[in-house]
């Protein structure tokens, strides 16, 4: 096995199951792109007793017919078989072949899972009855089973109210890099990027590792992101279309909120979501916000103070973002290049939001780096007045020791300078934040930017805590 990069619990874990002496169903999901195929193959080095994926949008016999080649592979005995005519048939055949093979522990791998059980295909109550009335009772079993709509998995599988109801044993959640595996992953490639260039590609990517392969190390972050986004054969400029057609049917439902909540980037509640979109108040819609929350695309959360039903909804996946803002609408024979463009008005108000979401998605080392990771907190961002002037807050940390960080999350070349007008600002915003909401907590003001703070008699009156780009590495 080469030595991957991360994924040190999830590689623990299939490396147990692969000598313990007893039966296992591990169901592995996550977005698209993540790694989830390359490290099932990777830590079981391409040897399984019997491997089959799905293929898209194709029916039920070009996937059996699909089967019974992968089946004469591995065991050459089944070419004089004929090929199954359902699944049950074909699971029946899997079970007589199986048995007879010698290796001390059987490891089946069944990928992209969802392309494989398509509609009226009964190809679920076929792997329920394999599982069940079989694999379940032989300690030398391993079944793997993997897809990237993990809506899917999680409502169709791992919550199946059948027979596979609590059969999975094992479920395997597979997110994308953090910025510390990001840099690790860098190093390991011999790419000499620093901290400060490895968010801004972050910042398009999102961490998801195949999209980092495109990354030539020989060339500076702002060049790559040209590069994979902006050329006639970049990866990222044609990839959106093909992400979401392959994780949901009917996906321009799903990219009819996607755009929507791009235009309002803090947020929208269930009812601005139907006032801008096609959408009725309904089941509908509840299920599609479902799947792309699980899937990784959108992020739930409710202001500060804020009841449930006042749920905010956000996109929160770096590349449909910068997609929607950028590529969408590029015209190849436009020659300006992204160089050019990073002091609009447009990149630069994009670079802070994408960066207060780069933020959002280490909270946990942010919180760690305040010294309060074992403390219980909610975090959101905050909007809200008190009768007479608004204010917002990029992101509030509640904290159950009676204390509330409210953070200023900036994004800076340089060191960021807080003036006298800015001052005032702050000082404006945290009074409205106290008078709205009636905190009886300590407020510690605190800043979350790449290079600090510059020290001047504002920054060391008003703030508190000063955190740089370093600790979201940790």
């Amino acid at each position: 096995m080469k030595k991957l990069i991360s994924r040190e619990e999830e590689i623990k874990l299939l490396l147990k199951l692969k000598v313990e002496d007893k039966p296992a169903f591990v169901a592995i999901y996550g977005r698209r792109r993540v790694g989830k195929t390359f490290l099932v193959k990777e830590v079981f080095e391409n040897n399984f007793t019997f491997y089959l994926t799905g293929i898209a949008k194709v029916g039920t016999r070009q996937q059996l017919n699909s089967f019974h080649g992968m089946l004469v592979r591995n065991f050459p005995s089944m070419e004089s078989v004929q090929p199954a005519t359902n699944w049950f048939e074909a699971f029946n055949q899997l079970i007589k072949v199986i048995e007879k093979s010698k290796e001390e522990k059987k490891v089946i791998f069944l990928d992209e899972l969802p392309w494989l059980a398509t509609t009226k295909s009964d190809f679920l109550p076929a792997l329920e009855y394999f599982w069940n009335s079989w694999a379940s009772a032989r300690n030398d079993l391993l079944l793997i089973v993997c897809g990237s709509a993990a809506s899917w998995m999680i409502n169709n599988l791992i919550n199946h109210r059948g027979g596979l109801h609590n059969r999975v044993t094992h479920r395997m959640l597979l997110e994308p890099f953090s910025l510390g595996e990001c840099e690790a992953y860098f190093k390991a490639q011999g790419a000499a990027f620093g901290k400060y260039q490895i968010i801004q590609i972050y910042m398009v990517t999102g961490g998801i590792p195949f999209y980092l392969e495109q990354i030539d190390k020989g060339l500076t972050a702002t060049q790559n992101i040209d590069k994979i986004c902006f050329s006639k054969n970049g990866l990222l400029r044609t990839e959106f279309n093909n992400l979401y057609a392959s994780l949901f049917k009917n996906s321009n439902r799903h990219l009819e909120i996607i755009e929507a909540l791009s235009r309002k980037k803090k947020g929208m509640t269930r009812a601005e979501i139907i006032k801008n979109t096609s959408f009725k108040n309904g089941g509908g819609l509840t299920r599609i916000l479902n799947e792309l929350e699980e899937s990784g695309f959108i992020r739930r959360f409710k202001s500060f103070g804020n009841k449930v039903r006042n749920s905010l909804f956000q996109l929160s996946d770096f590349y449909s973002l910068f997609f929607l803002q950028f590529i969408k609408d590029f015209d190849l024979d436009d020659r300006t290049s992204w160089m050019d463009r990073l002091d609009s008005p447009q990149v630069r108000a994009w670079s802070g939001y994408a960066f207060e979401q780069v933020c959002f998605a280490h909270l946990s080392q942010i919180k760690h780096a305040l010294g309060v990771r074992s403390v219980q907190t909610k975090s959101s961002a905050w909007k809200g007045t008190d009768g007479t002037h608004e204010a917002q807050i990029d992101l509030v940390i509640d904290r159950r020791d009676h204390a509330i960080n409210l953070c200023e999350l900036k994004f800076s070349i340089n060191p960021f300078v807080i003036d006298k007008s800015y001052a005032e600002n702050l000082r404006r915003k945290v009074g409205i934040f106290k008078t709205a909401t009636g905190t009886r907590k300590s407020v510690f003001l605190t800043f979350v930017t790449t290079f600090g703070l510059t020290q001047n008699e504002y920054s060391g009156s008003l703030v508190q805590q000063s955190l740089t780009m370093d600790v979201l590495f940790e």
